[in-house]
């Protein structure tokens, strides 16, 4: 499926992707303010399948677990970065979002259209026309992520060993 890239600097923080002050918001709600300080049209643009790509310490900040449902939520397919902050990227993965360290973001421009392909960890850029290599999420993590997470995951493998 070709996505769209949103591009984002270093240091975005676990309060811009979901606000402290609007932690009592359902997450749907909370959602709709994620990245809003530095792209307010951001929530109301992104697309299912669309992709984030950001510079260093991707999630710094608080262990909330909000920020990377928010970024789910609103359909982003992964996020690739040139580095995570550990719980942010351990959440993300646990949540079902795709992470990947990604040193050349920046060689990809805010709007550029691109294939995301997790389980080969390739990454094509059709508007330039580049392809990467990315590290692929292994098989086990694949199929977590792709029961949307730990929990729905474990629920279905406990499930299936109680039949």
């Amino acid at each position: 499926m070709m996505s769209r890239a949103f591009v984002f600097g270093d240091a975005i923080d676990t309060d811009l992707l979901a606000p402290g002050n609007l932690m009592k918001l359902p997450p749907a709600q909370l959602a709709q303010h994620c990245l809003r300080a530095i792209a307010p049209d951001f929530a109301s643009t992104v697309q299912p399948g669309d992709v984030v790509f950001a510079g260093a310490n991707f999630g710094l900040g608080s262990s909330r677990e909000q920020a990377a449902v928010s970024l789910r939520l609103l359909g982003v397919s992964a996020v690739l970065a040139t580095s995570f902050a550990r719980i942010f990227y351990r959440n993300a993965i646990n949540l079902g979002l795709p992470a990947f360290v990604f040193p050349q973001v920046g060689e990809v421009s805010d709007g550029d259209r691109v294939l995301l392909d997790p389980v080969a960890g390739r990454l094509e850029n059709i508007t330039t026309g580049k392809t990467y290599a990315l590290t692929p999420i292994p098989p086990h993590l694949m199929a977590m992520i792709d029961d949307g997470g730990l929990i729905p995951h474990l629920k279905r493998r406990l499930k299936g060993a109680a039949a």
